[in-house]
């Protein structure tokens, strides 16, 4: 049987799903690395100091736990075959149950109660598309618009009523009454020593300092959970029978269900799974501002889908996806303007060894169009000494859209996902 499994959830081969080198971990760490002395050379050239400092890779892991939760809940659904858009909405219900919890019994039972909340969001996407058979997209929207509507009239019962204890203690219609801080690890002789380090703006030693700095300084110990979910989803999705079972749901449902798999079993864990860590995504939210506050999620679901498409599906690519949207979220909250009008320059850079890859792939015109575009920013870069404010605000979203696009050709999807199941019956 496991033989059988293995065949039916194994990737295609190069070249026939449309992936030309498969992006395993000794890749990705080597990408990592590649950044790290891309930005360190940037931050160097330009003057842009804060650029890889431990409080900008500080900002940048808090800003990234919510939306690397939310791809690696939409990477277990979709795993198991069932497309999940509704992310959002169960980040949505994961926040509002954090503060609605928070305020009176702590982050800890906010963080449970964020759980239950994007679990009750996967049931009901579960029903509706396992069950069913409704389309996984109409589903996911539908949870989406349901999520926001009920928060937004919960938030208005609960938090909101004249003399209630809610709005006594701080809540209002908008938002949930302050709950007590998270607690945080910090090593301090190591944090010291790694900031002296930091400050002398050595290249790329202190740049490192910077990234280990912000690892020893302030974390918040659902930072530590969240890593630790990562790791714990590589293992039990590509090291454990159960993850075999629940990836060829995904594949071929069909061969798993006459090897005695329960297709319909797994594909339930598997939404609830994605809905109770979406729902932790949210609680992260509210906990980290010490309440829930009424459009808290700001789209960060869906960014969340896209980190896991970048991803290839897999945990380090997700995680990777969401180191990007956070470094970029957390530079414009940050610095705003001087440090994006850096990342021109770096931005330039890239785009001229796209253009110079294309090139080599006999890919003219999109080589003139990348080397144009490097043109065009460095000149940008040159001429200007900021950019727009709707640039800066924009810009974890550009780079988002970017990567994807960048990316997009070495992509593979599981075989049936979103594709209709019915025991004994064919696609």
């Amino acid at each position: 049987m496991s033989t059988e499994l293995k065949s039916a959830a194994r990737p295609a081969a190069p070249g026939t799903g449309g992936g030309k080198r498969k992006l395993t971990y000794p890749w990705i760490m080597l990408i990592v690395a590649g950044a790290l002395i891309a930005v360190a050379a940037l931050r160097a050239v330009s003057g842009a100091a804060d650029l890889t400092s431990a409080g900008q890779f500080g900002a940048a892991l808090s800003a990234a736990v919510p939306i690397g939760l939310a791809g690696l809940g939409g990477l277990w659904a979709e795993r198991a075959g069932v497309i999940n858009i509704g992310l959002e909405g169960m980040m949505m219900l994961g926040s509002f149950a954090a503060g609605w919890v928070g305020w009176q019994h702590g982050p800890w039972a906010a963080a449970a109660a964020g759980i239950l909340g994007g679990a009750l969001g996967g049931l009901v996407h579960a029903v509706a598309t396992v069950t069913f058979g409704v389309d996984h997209i109409v589903s996911g929207v539908a949870i989406n618009i349901l999520a926001l509507g009920a928060t937004q009239y919960l938030a208005t019962l609960w938090f909101g009523q004249e003399g209630s204890a809610a709005m006594v203690a701080g809540g209002n219609d908008k938002q949930s009454p302050p709950m007590s801080d998270m607690p945080t690890f910090t090593v301090p002789g190591l944090a010291d020593w790694l900031n002296g380090i930091e400050g002398h703006h050595w290249f790329l030693v202190s740049d490192v300092a910077g990234v280990l700095g912000a690892a020893v300084t302030g974390v918040s110990w659902l930072t530590v959970l969240t890593i630790g979910l990562f790791v714990g989803t590589f293992f039990l999705l590509w090291r454990s029978s159960f993850g075999l079972r629940l990836r060829s749901c995904g594949e071929a449902p069909l061969s798993a269900e006459t090897l005695g798999v329960n297709v319909y079993a797994y594909k339930y864990a598997a939404v609830l799974v994605s809905g109770a860590l979406a729902g932790l995504g949210g609680a992260f939210l509210a906990i980290s501002v010490h309440f829930y506050q009424d459009g808290q999620t700001g789209g960060r679901g869906y960014i969340g889908l896209a980190t896991m498409i970048f991803g290839n599906w897999r945990p380090g690519g997700v995680a990777l996806g969401a180191g990007l949207f956070g470094f970029m979220d957390a530079m414009q909250l940050r610095s705003g303007g001087p440090t994006v009008h850096a990342l021109l320059l770096g931005l330039a850079a890239l785009l001229a060894g796209l253009a110079l890859v294309r090139l080599r792939a006999a890919k003219r015109a999109q080589a003139a169009v990348a080397a144009v575009a490097a043109v065009v920013l460095l000149v940008w870069y040159a001429l200007s000494d900021s950019v727009p404010l709707e640039l800066v605000e924009a810009s974890p979203y550009i780079a988002t859209l970017l990567v994807l696009a960048l990316f997009s050709q070495r992509l593979r999807s599981p075989k049936a996902i979103g594709k209709p199941y019915r025991r004994g019956q064919g696609h």
